[in-house]
Formats: C-alpha cells, structure tokens, sequence
C-alpha cells in the first residue's frame, strides 16, 4: 500500500457535484492498494498515520499526531499511486490490485483508524471525484508498507 498523507485545515471530496466527505482540521490520505497486500497491511499503515507526529506543538516543532490534537481523517482510493512509469508515456497500472480486493482494503484501512479514534470521511471507491484541500505548512508526507518495519514479537 502506498499513500500520500497531506496535513489540512479543511478538505472535502465530490462525486457528481455532490459533496460526498469534508473534514476540519486532519489529514488527507490518498490510498492506493497493490497486489499482494493484506489487511495486516492496511492496519499497520492506519497506525502509522494516526501515529506520525506532523503536527507542530506550541514550539513549532512537529511532536504531535493526529491523535494527539483529535483530527480527522479524509480517505481517498486512488490506484494512480501505483502507477509504473519506467517504460514509455503512458503510465501502467498492472502493480495496482483489482477493485474488489482494493476496496476491501481501503475499507480495512478506514476502519482501523476509526478503531483508534480517529473520526474518517471517505470518498467513493471507484467514481470520479474532486478533491479540494487546504495543505497546511504545506506537509505531505509519502508512506509506503514496504517501508514500514513489521511489528517484532516479545
């Protein structure tokens, strides 16, 4: 999984006109699932967001997460995120897992973060969206699974 986390003071997605999810202050997660993973997967990542201290303390320094300052969450599947851009002008999307499995996921992801209290709007999965944000400082950050540390026993 691969996703691109952008601190906002508000942020709103539209399908068809119609404003489908807004958040205040948070994050914005856009998401996207590769073959090959799993729910282990999309758990680890929904820690790591609501963990990952990109919001700045009364010093100006970034010590504080999304849990601490109770932001919400704005959650976008976006399987461009997997585009393979090595050969040609066209990007490919083979890497990127087919919808059913994809969904499952993203749905995985967003209930992972409601289970550590993080409030989630979301787009919807598979339709044409606009997305409007304000990035705060601007802060975007790039977090892949393949970079996180699986959890050690004992």
């Amino acid at each position: 999984m691969k996703a691109v986390i952008q601190r906002v003071t508000r942020a709103s997605v539209e399908v068809d006109g119609e404003v489908v999810g807004a958040i205040g202050r948070g994050l914005v997660v856009l998401l996207g699932v590769a073959q090959g993973d799993g729910i282990d997967d999309a758990r680890r990542l929904a820690q790591k967001t609501a963990e990952m201290r990109i919001f700045e303390d009364s010093e100006g320094r970034f010590n504080l997460s999304l849990l601490d300052v109770g932001g919400e969450a704005l959650v976008v599947s976006q399987f461009t995120l997997l585009a393979d851009t090595h050969r040609g002008r066209r990007p490919s999307f083979t890497d990127a897992a087919p919808p059913e499995e994809a969904k499952s996921l993203v749905d995985a992801f967003e209930g992972s973060l409601r289970g550590l209290g993080v409030p989630v709007a979301s787009g919807r999965f598979g339709a044409h969206m606009q997305v409007e944000l304000v990035n705060d400082g601007p802060v975007t950050i790039i977090l892949d699974t393949a970079d996180l540390q699986r959890p050690r026993n004992g």
